[in-house]
């Protein structure tokens, strides 16, 4: 399984990015990729990577409380894509935002991270 993030850049603060992480791989022939769940983590200079949001493999979404409202987590099977759009950003929102699917086995899988900086 890869996972390719992009949508990362320099912002303002209270401009929107939209995050995208494209799945591929023969990993899929196990589990297909709807039965992954799907995360987004970031990590900001100096600190511990963190979960910023999950979304099931079914419909359950699951947010960290300083993004709470102004995140969205989703996905489109189809493409074998998630995304992350993030509104009203904050400069503590800068970091490295990295994708992550979980196969129904636990196995995790990571992709290589794509830069968001806000700019106050």
């Amino acid at each position: 399984v890869q996972l390719q993030a992009s949508g990362g850049g320099s912002v303002q603060a209270g401009n929107s990015l939209r995050l995208s992480c494209a799945a591929s791989g023969s990993g899929f022939r196990r589990f297909g990729f709807n039965t992954f769940d799907l995360s987004w983590y970031r990590q900001a200079p100096g600190k511990k990577r963190e979960q910023v949001a999950i979304h099931s493999s079914g419909t359950y979404t699951q947010y960290e409380d300083s993004v709470k409202g102004r995140f969205t987590i989703s996905r489109d099977n189809g493409k074998n894509s998630a995304y992350l759009q993030m509104n009203s950003l904050k400069p503590e929102d800068t970091g490295v935002y990295y994708c992550m699917a979980r196969s129904p086995a636990h196995d995790d899988y990571w992709g290589q991270g794509t830069q968001v900086t806000v700019s106050s």
